[in-house]
Parts: structure tokens; sequence; C-alpha cells
């Protein structure tokens, strides 16, 4: 007999620093575990720019720091397994990943990687991976994230692209969450319009898809506490993280887009960020993440970019499981709903997505990121794959209905 679950859970990251210039006490953070051989994982332009050297200034210099500057945007896999090589190389206690998503995801898989045969794909989920359990590592992980949308500093997850299939997958444990999270506003204050925007328009995806995801009442019992799913359902706990993600992020983008050296913006842009990830890795995700994937994997699109143009039509599709969670979103984003009816609300808050998008240059559909018609069926297709995430839309979806929120987001 079928029954409801009535426990929910709440996991984060072990440690969380937030705030303006809060990188001063990674040296003494490391210093605290005890970390003597530190792997740095990032990116080239990141360490270029200094970037890195300004996160990094206060490790003390008796730790033995080996740089690994090769991730790259949506990282392949080989990304990965080439810093795996270069752990198994400089056999590090500590790791810190520093950058976007795709440096912090690789940093948190390579903690709990380093020892292994290093077979990345078998940690992916089915049916793609072999969903092989993610090991408990000793090592501990570092997150400083110098932009303000992934989550990835909170979240227990890591995208993996594979190009020879032109889809991007992932991994998913509470091994992979980071020992220590440090938020610094001010890392992200020189990065570009363009990835701000992109960026925190990933994050306010991530607040609205968890506060509209399926309740944690509404999935089955487990049959042990171990077999519950890392996104478990949204709750009133991940209500009140992704309410107030969803107001700082459409109250601070524009602004942080149009003047990036407005700490007060960066800063609420990076709290919003933490909050949102906060809520989505607890919660779930829904529909518009698992159809992004195969779009963006195919045409090589920004992550933001592909989920900004697609939220609006999916929030259209789901909005009649709950008019009224979508008129406090609208209500949230500074759209006056109180003399409407909670459908036309709920339309109001897709329209809010759509008028932010455009106020920060985001393409307004996915013809312009070179989807095409004929491409549809294709880009069903592979989102049905994707049922980690699908299984938290709160809308049944079918192949047919998938085709057509792909069509009404051209």
């Amino acid at each position: 007999m079928y029954e409801p679950d009535t426990v929910w859970d709440f996991a984060i990251a072990d440690q969380i620093k937030f705030g303006l210039g809060s990188t001063a006490e990674l040296g003494d953070e490391l210093e605290a575990r005890d970390v003597e051989r530190l792997l740095v994982i990032t990116d080239e332009q990141l360490r270029e720019q200094g970037i890195v050297d300004d996160a990094t200034e206060s490790v003390p210099e008796t730790v033995d720091v080996t740089t690994f500057d090769g991730v790259e945007s949506d990282p392949a896999i080989d990304v990965y397994e080439s810093a795996l090589e270069a752990a198994a190389d400089s056999d590090p206690d500590g790791v810190v990943g520093i950058g976007g998503g795709s440096s912090l995801d690789v940093a948190k898989v390579t903690g709990a990687l380093a020892g292994t045969d290093r077979d990345v794909l078998e940690y992916v989920a089915p049916p793609v991976g072999g969903g092989r359990p993610v090991p408990d590592s000793e090592i501990p992980v570092f997150a400083v994230p110098t932009t303000a949308g992934t989550g990835s500093e909170s979240s227990p997850a890591a995208v993996v692209s594979l190009p020879d299939r032109e889809l991007k997958v992932g991994i998913s444990s509470r091994h992979i969450y980071p020992d220590l999270a440090i938020v610094d506003p001010l890392l992200t204050v020189s990065l570009p319009p363009a990835i701000t925007a992109s960026s925190g328009m990933d994050a306010l995806t991530h607040a609205i898809e968890a506060y509209t995801t399926r309740r944690f009442d509404t999935k089955e019992t487990p049959a042990h506490a171990g077999d519950r799913a890392d996104y478990g359902g949204r709750t009133q706990l991940t209500d009140l993280y992704a309410e107030k993600a969803i107001d700082l992020i459409s109250g601070s983008l524009r602004q942080a887009v149009n003047n990036g050296s407005d700490v007060e913006a960066r800063r609420d842009m990076s709290l919003g960020s933490l909050l949102a990830g906060i809520a989505f890795t607890n919660a779930g995700l829904g529909a518009t993440h698992a159809m992004a994937y195969p779009v963006a994997g195919e045409n090589h699109t920004p992550h933001g970019v592909t989920v900004a143009a697609l939220l609006p039509s999916v929030m259209r599709y789901n909005s009649s499981t709950a008019f009224s969670r979508y008129a406090t979103i609208a209500d949230l984003m500074g759209e006056r709903v109180e003399d409407v009816s909670d459908r036309e609300a709920a339309d109001r808050a897709a329209a809010a997505v759509e008028a932010l998008s455009a106020d920060i240059g985001i393409p307004s559909g996915l013809a312009e990121l070179g989807v095409e018609e004929d491409d549809l069926p294709r880009l069903a297709e592979k989102t049905e794959e994707i049922q980690r995430l699908l299984v938290g839309n709160p809308r049944r979806v079918t192949t047919e209905d998938l085709e057509s929120i792909f069509e009404n987001a051209l």
C-alpha cells in the first residue's frame, strides 16, 4: 500500500561563512583542519586575473599548494578525470574550488573521489551512469564562489558534460557537500555583466523551482531513512529560503548587471544565490533544469541563459498545480496581484521573469540560442532521461508535453 512520507530532513554544507572579505579567514580554516597539502581547482582566466591569488592570500606559507587551472565552462568528463589525476600526483589533504559552479563542481567531485579508481561515469545517476554510491572521503573540500548563481557551494550535486552524447548529467550525494563554503561578495565585483546576468537567472530559477516543486509528503515513505532522495520535496523551511531568495535576486539583479561595483547589490545577489542553493538542494528542481541540459548540451549555451529562456514556459505549464504560489512569486518580484485572480497572477509571475530577462539582456527564447522546431522531438526524448529532476516537477509531463513546452519557449 502506498504510504506518503510524513518526515522531511534538511541538509546543508557543514559550515558556511558569508560576508565582505570573508576569504581572509580561509587560512585559519585550513589550519584548523591541519591541511598541509592543498589542491586549488580553478580556471585559467581567474588565475591570470589574480582572483585566485586574492582568494588564497591568507593561506599559510607552510601549506604546499598545487593549482589545477584546467576547468572549463560546463566541464566535460575528461576535465574531472584530469583534476583527479592532479590529485593523484599531489596527494592533497585539502581541496579548494575557486570560481563559478564549474570549478566548485570539479573540486567537490575531486575531493570525494580522490583515491578511488576515478571512473567518474560510474557515479553518474542511471540510466546514463552506473549509479555507484559516492564514498565518504576524509579530504575536506572548501568552496569559494566567484559568481552569484549556481549555488554549487551549498549543493550535494555536480554537473558533468558528456560531449559525445551532447548531454549533461549529474552526480548527486550528500558526500559531495563542501565541508566549508566561503561566500565573499567582493569576489563577484569584477564579474562581467553577461555572466552576472546568466548566473543570476540561474539562481532565480533555483529559487522558483524549489518553491514550486512537489511537496515532501506527496512522495512515498522510504523503506529506510537513508533511502530518502536528496531532493526530498518542498517544505515550510525550504519555502522560507526560496521566498527570500526570489525577493533578493529580483530586487538586485538589474543593478548588479548595470553597475557591478554596487557592493550592496552584489551582497544581495550572493546571499540570494546562497539561499536559493540551500532551498533547491533540499526541495529539488523540476522540468526547467531537466529541459535545459539537452539544450545546452547540443547548443553549448550558458546554463543560466538556457534556464532563463525555458522558465516562463515551464511556469505557465505548471501554474495550475498551485496558482497561489505563482501569485506569491509575482508579488515577490514586484507585480501588483491583489486585484486579479490567482490564475492571472500566476501568468504575471511568468511575465515578470520575462521582463527581468529582457532588462538584463537575456535572449527571449530558445530560437535565439539556435534551437529549431525540428529539434524539439529529440530534445524532449533526451529530457525524459533526466528523471532525477523530472520527478520533482509539480505537474506530470509526457514526451508530448515536453515538446509543447519547448515549442512555447521558442
